[in-house]
C-alpha cells in the first residue's frame, strides 16, 4: 500500500511547493538503483524516506490560500467525467439547451446511485490541452447554463434530486458569450434553482469561481473537498483589479478567504469532505467513496423532507449569507 502511494507521488506531476519532496524521493530511487541488492545503503534510504515523509506533513500542515488553488487546479485532479464513471452508474448523458446549441464545458443527464435515480450536473475540463479546447477550459457560455435549467426542471418532473458537480474558474467571457446573454442566463438559474421543488445537493469538486460557478450552486447541501476553493473572482482577476498586478494574486487569496475551513466558518458551505493529505489527485479512488457516502447520506436525509421545509431550507440558507450586525 505504501509502496503504491510512493509510486504515484513519483509519477504525478508536481507543483513548485512539493519540488523539494520529490527530490528526496527522487534521491531515494537513484540510490536503490546503485545499491542494487546490497543492503549496506537501506539505513540510508530509509533516513531519507522519513525526511521526505516529515517534510511533506510539514508543507501540507501549512498550506497558504494559494497553495490551495494550486492544488486545486492540478492537471491530475479528477474531473466531472471522473466522478460520473466512478460515483455513478448508468449515465445517459442529455445535451443541448433547445435554444441554441451544446456546450461541451457543462455536462449532465441521468444517472443512478446505488440504483437511486438521481439527475447529474457539472462542469467539465479536459485533461490535456486537445480536451481542453474542446471543453472550452470548462468555462460555459449561456446555452451551457441554459442546458442545466432545463436538465433541473427535467428532474422537478419526474422527482429526481439534483447533484451538481462544480469546478470551474468562471463563465466564459468571450464576445459571443454576452452576446447570448452569460449574465442573464445565469441569473434565471439562480432564480429557478431557489424554488426548485426536488432536493439539490452541490460539491465543489475543484475551482468554484463566482456565477460560473453560482449558476449551478444554489443547493439545498453545499459541500466542498479540502483543497477546492470558492470565490467570487479569481485570485488573479483580484490581484489584476486591486493592484493591476496579477503576481499579487497569492496575497489576494490570503484576503478573499476562498478556502474550505474558512467558508465553512461563515456558513458559506456546509461540510467538508476529506481529500488525502496530498490531494484528490494523489488517490482518488478514496475520494470517489468519500464523495459516494457523502452523497447517500444525503440523499437518504431529503428523501424524508416534506416540500415547504426543503423549500424554505435552500430559501434561508442563501438568505442570511452576509448577514451582520451594527454595534
Amino acid at each position: 500500500m505504501r509502496a503504491t502511494k510512493k509510486r504515484r507521488m513519483m509519477n504525478r506531476n508536481y507543483l513548485d511547493f512539493e519540488k523539494p519532496i520529490f527530490e528526496l524521493y527522487n534521491k531515494i530511487e537513484e540510490l536503490k538503483k546503485l545499491s542494487g541488492s546490497k543492503k549496506n545503503m537501506d539505513e540510508d534510504i530509509k533516513k531519507i524516506k522519513d525526511k521526505a515523509e516529515q517534510l511533506r506533513d510539514k508543507i501540507f500542515t501549512h498550506l497558504e490560500p494559494y497553495q490551495i488553488v494550486q492544488i486545486a487546479r492540478h492537471p491530475d485532479r479528477p474531473l466531472t467525467s471522473d466522478y460520473l464513471e466512478n460515483v455513478f452508474t448508468d449515465f445517459i448523458e442529455l445535451h443541448g439547451d433547445r435554444l441554441y446549441g451544446d456546450d461541451k464545458a457543462l455536462i449532465g443527464g441521468f444517472a443512478k446511485l446505488d440504483n437511486r435515480p438521481v439527475m447529474v450536473i457539472g462542469h467539465q475540463k479536459g485533461k490535456d490541452t486537445k480536451q481542453n479546447i474542446y471543453r472550452n477550459f470548462g468555462m460555459p457560455h449561456p446555452e451551457g447554463y441554459r442546458k442545466a435549467l432545463r436538465l433541473m426542471k427535467l428532474a422537478e418532473k419526474f422527482s429526481l434530486p439534483v447533484v451538481a458537480l462544480v469546478d470551474v474558474q468562471g463563465a466564459y467571457p468571450g464576445l459571443g458569450s454576452e452576446e447570448r446573454g452569460v449574465a442573464e442566463a445565469i441569473a434565471k438559474n439562480l432564480q429557478e434553482m431557489m424554488g426548485l421543488k426536488v432536493p439539490i445537493i452541490v460539491i465543489i469538486t475543484g475551482e468554484g469561481g463566482s456565477g460560473g460557478a453560482l449558476g449551478v450552486a444554489i443547493g439545498n447541501k453545499v459541500a466542498m473537498l479540502t483543497y477546492s476553493v470558492y470565490s467570487v473572482i479569481s485570485p488573479e482577476g483580484c490581484a489584476a483589479i486591486l493592484w493591476r498586478d496579477s503576481s499579487m494574486a497569492s496575497v489576494a487569496a490570503e484576503n478573499l478567504g476562498i478556502t474550505a475551513p474558512k467558508l465553512l466558518e461563515i456558513g458559506v458551505i456546509d461540510e467538508i469532505i476529506e481529500e488525502p493529505q496530498t490531494g484528490a489527485h494523489s488517490d482518488p479512488q478514496k475520494v470517489y467513496k468519500k464523495v459516494k457516502v457523502f452523497l447517500k447520506k444525503e440523499l437518504k436525509r431529503y428523501s424524508q423532507y416534506p416540500l415547504d421545509k426543503l423549500l424554505e431550507e435552500r430559501y434561508q440558507k442563501f438568505r442570511v449569507l452576509g448577514k451582520f450586525t451594527e454595534a
